[in-house]
């Protein structure tokens, strides 16, 4: 089957999984001259090359997107920052609920429910920021993708 146009809820995921890539390769790409340990420099270097290949497949599926468009460059600034912080509390928000769902002990639950919603309204706050700031066009499709493309393009030129 061919691609024409992707669907909307898929395009979304995509943009989803291409951020949070871009996010952890720049990341580690950061990170990989501060690590002395040769085996952990190794499983490092391997894992950065897997996500640059990783985001480059990913990349191929924009022209499909509803709504493409051109990128601009990205900047290590608070829009990075503040971008890490917003994957980081979604990833939480989806690990603590994934977690909640497997625990058995009624205590534990309820300790995993209040962090949760901790974790929600942090959420609520940085998306709010972001949005005010213009950092997160959640609004605008095609400036949603356009800033995708242009972090993916920034953490595989780093």
């Amino acid at each position: 089957m061919e691609i024409k146009t992707l669907a909307w809820h898929e395009t979304l995921e995509l943009h989803e999984i291409t951020v949070f890539n871009s996010i952890g390769l720049m990341k580690m790409k950061e990170a990989l001259n501060q690590i002395t340990d040769t085996k952990l420099k190794k499983i490092y270097e391997s894992t950065i090359n897997s996500i640059e290949l990783s985001i480059k497949e990913l990349l191929q599926f924009y022209p499909h997107a509803p709504m493409p468009g051109q990128s601009s460059e990205y900047r290590l600034d608070n829009s990075f920052y503040a971008g890490d912080l917003l994957a980081f509390l979604k990833s939480g928000v989806r690990n603590y609920s994934v977690a909640i769902t497997e625990t058995a002990s009624p205590q534990l639950r309820t300790v995993l429910t209040k962090q949760l919603n901790t974790l929600i309204k942090a959420h609520e706050q940085i998306f709010l920021y972001m949005y005010e700031k213009g950092l997160y066009p959640s609004y605008n499709l095609n400036k949603l993708l356009q800033g995708d493309v242009s972090l993916a393009q920034k953490a595989l030129s780093m």
